[in-house]
């Protein structure tokens, strides 16, 4: 409680900190919503400028970056299917088409409403849970990480449309495709000699490619992203009743917030994984789950609740063990580093009041979104206007922009041509695209941790019953995967009652 009290005197005390919440989230809107910019890049872009900073405006401020592009990713995955980055892959499932059918508004207020609802939570748990989980997270070794991939995987059926076999074999793809480069035992695999593919294939633009320019190609005879004149309508009342439609399914932004913190909270898996367990589980649980991926807004309301509370998740980590998550949290690390403070167990010892002050300021960012958030998405949404012919060029120039900055060489814009003829062909022959981007971003996760675990057991089988954390996993896993089959079994059932019913 002295810990409490005194964050709130730093806070109150001390106004210039709250002068970096605005341009720190109009920054991270800004840069997440830009095709192929991540929030690392934006993150690190402005990171000198902390140099001249205090400590708590300068960590308040890359923090207000990190919130901001965590929401602005959603707007290109919603709009024109691109994800920012891999945490808005299941954005795209049913944000996209909802835009296609004239829904755009609504499907921007409910992403909106979600990542709001979603950081704030995140932040709560984070207030009261910060040294359970990060106890939690150092208890998880590689045999955990492998089955959490795993888990990961085998919500590919959830993704793979009308038929599992498909998806499955998609998804079998990019494993293949993710594990392409030198691994950590020092084998070189499907490289063909190029000398940039042995680090893997670069991830956000072959996800760019597969998701995005695909679909532009897709698009070129048509005139408008809406093709129905009286739906590309900008509304803000829309926007607002998407915003009030997210509060009508508590549930599924609970289980989001829940599975995004804990989740997030892993090094190396995080929101990655974490949207695509939430939106698979409403799915599993939802009574209308066989419309998932034609524009349910609870699949947005899903992804954007589990991405957005991965931050509260990340921040635990790297707060009470000093501990980097991902790209974003390793840059607040690096900020630490340059006013000269060690982030760790040590750091919460001496400074909680300094860790409630940073938690605190999240509340208020959280808050702060949702209104500045408004305002951005009824400018962003006025890209449904703009004809097709000066749209495709314009998002594909952006992009390949954007992927030779991710990459820094023509590794990237190559990488974004081939994987958008890939996905032309997948989506030409029905293969789940989606599928494939799943297995690319957890095919060197699963290679590596399993490695791992067979070097560390000296591959003993038996090793799983002295790790009680992944027995408690996979128990999990195989209860989710019971209770999925056992759902579509139901729902079969009724489908088949239910004409002799009509009749």
């Amino acid at each position: 409680m002295d810990a409490l009290q005194s964050a709130f005197v730093i806070l109150t005390s001390s106004w210039s900190a709250w002068g970096w919440l605005l341009p720190g989230l109009l920054i991270g809107l800004f840069f997440g919503a830009m095709p192929g910019i991540s929030i690392t890049m934006a993150m690190a872009i402005f990171l000198p400028l902390t140099l001249y900073m205090d400590f708590l405006p300068a960590i308040i401020f890359l923090t207000s970056i990190y919130t901001g592009a965590g929401f602005g990713g959603s707007v290109p995955a919603i709009l024109m299917n691109i994800p920012g980055t891999s945490s808005a892959v299941a954005t795209t499932f049913d944000g996209y088409p909802m835009a296609r059918q004239g829904r755009h508004n609504e499907a921007l207020g409910v992403a909106l409403a979600a990542s709001v609802i979603g950081t704030l939570s995140s932040y709560v748990l984070l207030a009261f849970l910060i040294a359970p989980v990060s106890m939690l997270v150092l208890k998880m070794g590689p045999l955990e990480m492998f089955v959490v991939a795993v888990w990961g995987m085998l919500l590919l059926g959830s993704l793979a449309g009308t038929s599992i076999a498909r998806g499955l074999l998609a998804g079998v793809f990019g494993v293949l495709l993710g594990t392409i480069g030198m691994n950590t035992a020092g084998f070189i695999r499907g490289t063909m000699g190029v000398p940039w593919l042995l680090d893997g294939i670069p991830t956000i633009p072959a996800m760019m490619g597969l998701l995005a320019a695909s679909q532009l190609l897709n698009l070129v005879n048509v005139h408008y992203l809406i093709e129905d004149e009286g739906a590309r309508t900008i509304s803000f009342a829309r926007i607002i009743a998407g915003v009030k439609l997210a509060l009508r399914y508590p549930t599924i932004i609970g289980r989001g917030a829940t599975i995004g913190v804990l989740v997030g909270a892993v090094p190396g898996v995080g929101s990655s994984i974490s949207n695509l367990i939430s939106y698979s589980e409403t799915k599993r649980n939802a009574s209308d789950g066989d419309t998932f991926g034609k524009g349910n807004p609870k699949g947005v309301i899903a992804a954007e609740a589990a991405n957005s509370s991965s931050e509260g998740g990340a921040m635990a980590t790297m707060l009470a063990l000093g501990i980097p998550g991902g790209g974003a949290t390793a840059i607040l690390l690096a900020a630490f580093a340059m006013h000269n403070i060690v982030g760790g167990p040590s750091f919460i010892g001496q400074n909680k009041d300094i860790v409630y002050a940073i938690i605190f300021s999240n509340f208020a960012q959280a808050v702060l979104l949702l209104f500045v958030g408004l305002g951005f998405v009824y400018l962003a949404s006025s890209i449904v206007r703009v004809p097709l012919r000066f749209l495709i060029p314009s998002v594909l120039v952006v992009s390949v922009f954007g992927s030779y900055a991710l990459t820094g060489s023509s590794s990237g814009p190559i990488t974004l041509f081939l994987f958008a003829v890939i996905g032309w062909v997948m989506l030409r022959y029905d293969y789940p695209v989606a599928a494939t981007v799943v297995g690319l971003l957890l095919g060197r996760l699963l290679e590596t941790n399993l490695l791992r675990s067979w070097q560390i057991s000296g591959g003993d089988p038996a090793y799983v019953l002295e790790r009680p954390g992944a027995a408690i996993i996979l128990a999990l896993m195989l209860l989710s995967i019971g209770l999925t089959g056992l759902t579509r079994f139901r729902r079969r059932r009724t489908a088949a009652v239910t004409p002799e019913v009509g009749s």
